[in-house]
């Protein structure tokens, strides 16, 4: 594993992280920001959509080349809040939902080109994100034990923690589920552009 530190908003750190890897199998898109805030400020809210959505897109699309020749995976680590907004953090939800659905779509169109993309939906860990919430937490090390479990057994959607953990039975067999895979059926075989 080769851990990569850039700033997922810089097109050009992007593409110099891009140019120097030779190959990779697993992308994990793991950068995230979280403010508190009320849905007033319009910068909080970009800086969200610049991070945590843009980011990971941006990235995925510049090593895309290297995981389609490996047939390999893409994991974006989201959160529970990309399913229901968390009220202290709206412009952070916002991000994490936009997210889930490039998740979700990205699947659909690099189904046919081989490479897998799965969505992470992480409960409370306690990071130095969540560090002001006075909450019970998961571990890292047991998440990230998790999530790679979850890659090796080829979930879609992974639910590596006690709090994501409780949702995961009634996600993969609801209605919001079922309609994804429903629409998937609309994609076109050739509908990822990989170059």
């Amino acid at each position: 594993m080769t851990p990569l530190t850039l700033d997922v908003t810089s097109v050009s750190e992007i593409q110099r992280a891009a140019d120097d890897v030779d190959s990779l199998d697993v992308l994990i898109n793991n950068a995230g920001v979280a403010i508190y805030d009320d849905l007033s400020n319009f910068d909080v809210i970009e800086q969200h959509l610049a991070v945590n959505f843009l980011g990971p897109l941006k990235v995925t699309q510049a090593f895309l080349p290297l995981l389609s020749r490996s047939r390999g995976a893409i994991v974006n680590n989201l959160s529970l809040a990309s399913l229901a907004p968390l009220p202290v953090v709206p412009a952070y939800s916002i991000s994490k939902a936009a997210a889930f659905n490039m998740t979700q779509s990205l699947r659909a169109l690099l189904a046919g080109h081989g490479v897998t993309v799965h969505a992470v939906v992480l409960g409370p860990v306690d990071t130095d994100m969540n560090r002001g919430f006075e909450i019970p937490k998961a571990s890292p090390e047991s998440a990230a034990l998790r999530i790679f479990d979850g890659l090796e057994k080829g979930e879609e959607d992974i639910f590596p923690d006690p709090a994501s953990l409780s949702i995961a039975e009634g996600w993969s067999t609801g209605v919001v589920k079922a309609l994804e895979r429903q629409f998937t059926a609309f994609v076109p075989e050739s509908a990822a552009n990989l170059e």
